[in-house]
């Protein structure tokens, strides 16, 4: 009986050790992922790193806004040429006008792509971010207007 009982001890001494072992890992684990979650929080509104995205944001957006204008430069220098012509068709236009428009065209395509690839990486990091920066009444001193949420593609007709 004196051993029974000596050994029910020693087995519930061992289960409290592995149990409290276990107990303890868990809490550990728990506030660990609470310190690292914490740790992120902190790090995203950040005012420093608020201050790189929104510069970031600010940036971009005038990229945006300086390659749509190019777009119209060469819509409009296209347009010029083609109504210098009035009805002639381009088979039949001078051999270096046909060469710069077809130069234009190329350009044009190219600012177009340009601007949709830019406008896209705008619009993905825009999703992923704390966008409190774009809400009128919360900007940034010295900003004066709330930035795009979104930059459509640019579609032609």
């Amino acid at each position: 009986m004196e051993k029974l009982k000596t050994s029910m001890i020693v087995l519930l001494v061992i289960c409290l050790i592995v149990g409290g072992s276990i107990t303890t890992f868990v809490l550990l684990r728990t506030f660990g992922w609470l310190q690292r979650a914490e740790q992120t929080v902190s790090e995203e509104v950040d005012p420093a790193e608020l201050l790189r995205k929104y510069e970031w944001f600010k940036d971009v957006a005038a990229q945006l806004d300086k390659k749509r204008a190019d777009i119209s430069v060469f819509e409009t220098k296209m347009k010029d040429l083609e109504t210098s012509y009035n009805d002639i068709p381009r088979t039949d236009w001078d051999r270096t006008d046909k060469e710069t428009y077809n130069q234009w065209s190329q350009e044009l395509a190219g600012v177009k792509a340009s601007y949709n690839g830019l406008a896209a990486e705008y619009n993905a990091q825009m999703a992923k971010i704390n966008w409190r920066f774009c809400n009128k009444g919360s900007l940034p001193k010295g900003a004066t207007e709330i930035l795009p949420r979104e930059f459509r593609q640019y579609q032609t007709e």
